[in-house]
């Protein structure tokens, strides 16, 4: 979109004319706390009201700035902020969980190029996150053990597909990702969600976050398109009430990009079956992001 017309940028009349970080609400949202109830409620399929939060997060008033060309002082600053709304959305009891993320690049349906990420407050757990955390939990139960921080350990074991770490944040391409380049940034401590860090561990947080967006955007020369999706634990949540035992914070990448101008689409036995497949081997783009990482570092 023309910056000229872009709703984000100072002067717009949308947005303060100046601002580091700032929460925008959306235009557009899928949920709302005036929810709309579905008329065609049957007793096949079930319908509930589509009550939550959709909110947009602008990252910088900058047009073109993205997540790795911000200072660590300005993610710390755009962790705070996601940190205040997490607090903030999750004082609703009808929230059950609070999702922070990115769509980055027309490949993964961004329409807005302003730096942004959103967050939405669903009245349920979704899905996928149901799905880790029961397997986190079964884990737990069988091990007495994190399974998350147990995938840490075995990662900085085997060492390969380690692409950065810092005290308290861990990254790596793990042993089952989609997607060839689909790197996870992993708490080293047990932390549930953003409510739990201290100040060193945000930091950390924005420093780890600006290294692997900036190792991405170095991989081929050009801004890498992702999805990121920040994984917490739920709250107000009965059935996950104790969940902060068993799974660990962490945000997921899926960046799309199979080689420089080749898409891995998330294709048929993907979606249909749940049946992922890497077209590549995972340790040898773990070698070649860990290489563009640092020649990132070394700028």
């Amino acid at each position: 979109m023309d910056k000229s017309i872009c709703p984000f940028c100072p002067g717009s009349g949308k947005v303060p004319d100046h601002y580091d970080v700032h929460l925008y609400p959306n235009d557009f949202p899928a949920l709302s706390t005036s929810a709309l109830s579905h008329e065609n409620h049957t007793a096949l399929y079930r319908s509930r009201e589509n009550y939550g939060v959709c909110e947009v997060i602008l990252y910088s008033p900058e047009h073109t700035k993205t997540l790795p060309e911000l200072s660590e002082e300005h993610i710390y600053k755009l962790i705070q902020l996601w940190t205040a709304r997490t607090k903030e959305i999750s004082k609703d009891p009808k929230i059950k969980y609070v999702f922070v993320f990115e769509n980055r690049g027309e490949e993964v349906g961004c329409t807005m190029a302003h730096p942004h990420g959103q967050i939405y407050g669903y009245p349920f757990v979704p899905l996928k996150l149901q799905t880790e955390l029961n397997a986190c939990k079964e884990y737990f139960n069988n091990n007495n053990s994190n399974l998350m921080l147990d995938m840490n350990k075995e990662e900085q074991s085997f060492g390969k597909r380690v692409l950065y770490e810092n005290k308290n944040f861990i990254s790596y391409l793990p042993y089952f990702t989609d997607y060839p380049y689909g790197l996870f940034i992993s708490a080293k401590n047990k932390r549930g969600s953003f409510l739990d860090f201290g100040e060193d561990e945000k930091k950390d947080l924005a420093s780890i976050l600006k290294v692997c967006t900036g190792g991405l955007d170095n991989l081929f020369n050009k801004s890498f398109p992702y999805m990121m999706c920040v994984h917490q634990t739920p709250f107000n949540s009965e059935e996950y009430n104790n969940s902060e035992k068993y799974f660990n914070f962490h945000i997921e990448f899926y960046p799309p990009l199979r080689n420089e101008n080749t898409i891995k689409f998330y294709a048929s036995s993907e979606m249909g079956a749940w049946a992922a497949t890497n077209t590549r081997e995972v340790e040898d783009t773990a070698e070649e992001l860990r290489i563009a990482i640092h020649k990132f570092l070394a700028k």
